[in-house]
């Protein structure tokens, strides 16, 4: 394999909504370069990119796929990503590590909201970006919309490199207003013939090439003089300013595609040769304090690692840049996030399940290897004189769960195993152990997600499992102020048990006043760990209960409300007074009180009007004004309180409050009602009261487990 410099390696992510052709790009671009002989398809399930069995099976990306050209002595290094949010994970780990993003766009439907979802993490890394409108050669194809709307969504930086001559059905010529050229292609795309821009097309290129010399001049200073002297810049003098305006986030070309006919690809593929940024000409990278990391070639060896991949019969495979110095073929590194030392057995540079050898690898350049024990994602492994772990990628909060269990009842702990081992593959991908619930929880970014997980579990890890509703932390208080008593009181041949206990018991809510029943001799304010407070007042006189057994009815009372009696739930801000009860000198003991204690807490709570709370949350969706109408329909028959309407972007903007009882379901009707077509967030906001109605029924419901 061909080791080539840092100023001579490119790194380019695709990205772009479901379906519009980054996989057959990355084909074509593969083709084009003579890394295959022959151009596979998604129909046909030959694709280099698409290879795991689940991508086979559904027709669409998962993971996002490293491979490799080498064009023109240059090596470009692509990462072909799924277009799916479900998973964003693989995209943000992509988008990080590439030097340019070059972003599609379905001519038929321009920029779609899974493209502007991406194109918040393209922004946030200021990286340097291309826009191709690719299948050019389609009905509905309209380059003229997916410019306004690229135009709408990312700004006026978007610049025309080039513009179709005869989009639709019939697609087959361009005009280049870099070069000034047409390009027209054979029947069976490749190799363009080069022909003057027809008499007809002349004042409208020239319009165009125009404003992009003035695009180009606006990004540096000595440009702009040279626009000035001459009124122009020649074909040198341009790249050099959209380069520069690109690395400032200021130029976003745009390009003409059909990557199905190989028509465009290998024109996209030189301007990446000449234009795009290398790995050494972007910004540094920074470390997890702050600190500059330049590429560097002469610098101490640094490596990120920003994807790992478990793979049957091969084991965990290691993605990594080569940040700093080069990296060779059994070396020994120093994981910086747990102090081990790891060696690089083997190098390889991949295309999709091919993996070609490599000595070493420089700055710059992307690659794996096989077998890091004690490395995952995000990690960073470097020599001694390295500055320090690499600033960690940050992925979205899940937005849908499921409780998991194992089909065979025994399987508990491999299944914790497993998915321990699918997390560190996946870090979007949350596993909880939740003891509140008694449930394995699955976190994911979508039902999707969730679903090829669980499709993962069954046949690449052969574990089957179950996928249950995940059950939802409801927390329960009081509305009123109730008065309670329990005598608990045992003999059985020798010392018995005693205790006697009155409270009330009242709904607690910060500034409340003191309470004036009865003398408060002292108390006590515990925050609890799953949220509210609970108040414990002291009001005995007279020495009715000894003072030790005050901590026992304590602990009898929090255990009460870490199993609430409504529903099993915890429960949170209530103000507890001890103002009664009697003891036997001999009987009364600690587990005697802590029982009484439990058990009055009880009985008062029946009384005082118990009311279950459910966890809301505040949740924006994000969609075209046509399917306002759908998705108000769907968030009112999920229990949901609109809270207003905004305008961004062209898009509508609904804010609402949601049960959390209802999210996981409305995600589903939302995705299916917008076709995916809808960008939609949840955070925790507060508990609020169940209906009536549905407290009712999740009593009964806990009454008829306890009592089995």
């Amino acid at each position: 394999m061909k080791s080539y410099d840092d100023k001579h390696i490119k790194n380019i992510v695709l990205v772009g909504a479901p379906k519009s052709g980054k996989t057959t790009l990355s084909e074509t671009m593969l083709f084009e370069a003579g890394i295959i002989s022959k151009r596979g398809t998604i129909e046909e399930k030959n694709t280099v990119s698409d290879y795991h069995e689940i991508e086979l099976e559904r027709g669409n990306s998962v993971y996002a796929t490293l491979l490799h050209t080498e064009w023109k002595d240059y090596k470009i290094n692509i990462i072909d990503t799924p277009g799916l949010e479900d998973f964003i994970g693989e995209v943000i780990a992509a988008i990080r590590v590439a030097d340019t993003a070059v972003v599609l766009l379905n001519a038929q439907y321009g920029v779609e909201v899974s493209t502007e979802i991406l194109w918040e993490y393209i922004d946030r890394y200021r990286k340097p970006t291309i826009l191709a409108v690719n299948q050019l050669d389609t009905e509905l194809a309209s380059f003229t919309k997916a410019v306004e709307d690229a135009r709408r969504a990312f700004g006026n930086n978007v610049t025309l490199m080039q513009y179709p001559v005869n989009q639709g059905p019939g697609f087959n010529a361009i005009i280049d207003l870099l070069k000034m050229t047409m390009y027209r292609f054979p029947k069976d795309g490749g190799k363009p013939e080069k022909l003057p821009i027809p008499e007809e097309e002349r004042e409208k290129a020239e319009q165009l090439h125009n404003e992009l010399v003035e695009k180009a001049a606006e990004n540096d200073d000595t440009l702009m003089e040279l626009y000035f002297e001459k009124g122009s810049l020649d074909e040198d003098e341009l790249r050099e300013g959209i380069q520069k305006g690109m690395l400032q986030h200021q130029v976003f070309p745009v390009f003409c595609l059909s990557a199905r006919n190989n028509m465009g690809s290998g024109r996209l593929m030189g301007f990446i040769d000449n234009v795009a940024p290398a790995a050494i000409d972007v910004p540094a990278e920074h470390t997890a304090d702050g600190k500059e990391v330049a590429i560097d070639p002469a610098g101490p060896t640094g490596i990120f690692v920003f994807k790992t991949l478990v793979e049957p019969h091969i084991g965990r495979l290691s993605f990594f840049k080569v940040i700093a110095g080069e990296v060779k073929a059994g070396m020994e590194l120093t994981n910086f996030a747990n102090n081990t030392t790891e060696r690089i057995s083997q190098l390889f540079i991949a295309d999709g399940k091919n993996r070609n050898t490599a000595d070493r690898l420089r700055a710059g350049d992307i690659g794996c290897t096989l077998k890091l024990k004690n490395t995952r994602t995000n990690d960073t492994l470097g020599d001694k004189h390295f500055p320090g772990p690499i600033a960690a990628l940050e992925f979205p909060s899940p937005k849908v769960r499921v409780a998991v269990e194992p089909q065979n009842k025994g399987d508990d702990e491999k299944l914790s195993e497993v998915l321990a081992e699918i997390h560190l593959e996946d870090p979007t991908l949350l596993v909880e152990f939740n003891r509140e619930l008694k449930q394995v929880i699955l976190h994911g970014q979508g039902e999707l997600h969730l679903l090829v997980t669980k499709w993962r579990l069954e046949n690449i890890y052969k574990m089957p499992v179950v996928f249950l509703p995940a059950r939802i932390p409801y927390r329960e208080t009081i509305q009123k102020p109730a008065q309670a008593s329990y005598r608990h009181k045992k003999q059985s041949g020798g010392a018995g048990q005693f205790g006697e206990v009155y409270l009330a018991i009242e709904p607690w809510y910060d500034g409340m006043p003191p309470y004036k029943d009865h003398p408060v001799r002292d108390s006590e304010e515990i925050t609890l760990s799953w949220g509210g407070k609970l108040v414990f007042n002291n009001c005995i006189v007279g020495g009715a209960i000894d003072s030790r057994f005050l901590p026992a009815i304590l602990k009898g009372v929090m255990e009460k409300m870490q199993e609430g009696p409504l529903t099993g739930s915890y429960v949170r801000d209530i103000r507890v007074s001890v103002y009664d009860g009697k003891m036997h000198p001999v009987d009364s003991n600690e587990i005697s009180f802590k029982i009484a204690g439990m058990m009055a807490f009880r009985d008062a709570f029946h009384q005082a009007a118990p009311q279950l709370l459910e966890p809301v949350y505040d949740l924006e969706a994000t969609a075209p004004d046509t399917m306002m109408g759908d998705i108000m329909s769907e968030l009112q028959s999920h229990r949901s309180i609109i809270t207003g309407m905004d305008a961004a972007n062209g898009n509508q903007v609904i804010k609402a409050r949601i049960p959390q009882a209802e999210i996981d379901k409305l995600f589903a009707a939302l995705r299916n009602v917008t076709q995916g077509k809808a960008k939609i967030k949840a955070e925790f906001a507060d508990y609020a009261p169940v209906p009536a109605d549905l407290q009712k029924k999740l009593s009964e419901n806990y009454k008829e487990t306890v009592a089995v």
